[in-house]
């Protein structure tokens, strides 16, 4: 997995961990955790993968076409 060697927000170090990731469209909030990513130790940000960033794309679609106001999936179940 490739990383910065210092987060570009403070430079801090960064490891591989996970995050939330929240899409809210008009008709339908979307939560998913455990999403892979790399996160900074010392100000918490989170960078996603491209190929995390496709999968969530498709989540966020089917969550759509469901047309459910609230869907929350763990991504590491």
């Amino acid at each position: 997995m490739y990383f910065h060697q210092g987060c570009p927000m403070c430079g801090g170090d960064q490891h591989p961990g996970t995050t939330t990731f929240t899409v809210d469209r008009k008709t339908v909030l979307v939560v998913v955790r455990n999403v892979p990513a790399i996160v900074c130790r010392q100000c918490g940000e989170a960078w996603i993968q491209d190929t995390i960033s496709e999968e969530l794309e498709k989540i966020i679609t089917e969550a759509s076409a469901k047309r459910r106001q609230l869907e929350v999936i763990d991504m590491a179940a």
